[in-house]
């Protein structure tokens, strides 16, 4: 679904939930969910946090079911921004991952082992937070974020 702009605010919109986070970064996380998606990536979410961060304007959270597949989602996220000219600012976790945080400025994503993103649960951390509108492409076959 592409973005629309509030009548009201001028800001960008995806259905009908009105979100902050700026086109570009919203696309750079649209990218980063489809290549977590390309690669089995589990509850895929992306949260705008615009309005209660001023460093990142969203999150995309996914699942993988262990190591391996944690760290081959983590390089096909890096490849698919790499070739839209977005390289990561830190990347932290890779060598355990268990919980990678990629931070590429203004989108920020966390790939956790399944247990661990049920441990630390982040969704509920920003529950208040819209959340953006994936393409049905990445969200076919996944299921709902546990809680």
């Amino acid at each position: 679904m592409d973005p629309q702009t509030s009548p009201v605010s001028g800001s960008p919109t995806l259905g009908r939930v009105l979100v902050s986070a700026a086109p570009d970064s919203l696309d750079t996380a649209i990218t980063a969910a489809q290549a977590a998606s390309d690669k089995l990536a589990a509850d895929i979410v992306a949260i705008d946090v615009s309005e209660q961060l001023v460093i990142t304007d969203v999150f995309v959270i996914c699942s993988g079911a262990n190591e391996r597949q944690v760290k081959s989602i983590v390089d096909a996220i890096e490849e698919a921004l790499h070739a839209k000219g977005v390289k990561p600012i830190r990347r932290e976790g890779v060598k355990g991952a268990h919980w990678v945080l990629l931070d590429f400025g203004d989108v920020v994503v966390h790939v956790q082992q399944a247990e661990d993103r049920v441990h630390y649960a982040i969704e509920r951390l920003w529950k208040d937070c819209p959340v953006v509108e994936l393409p049905e492409s990445v969200t076919s076959g996944q299921t709902a974020p546990s809680e």
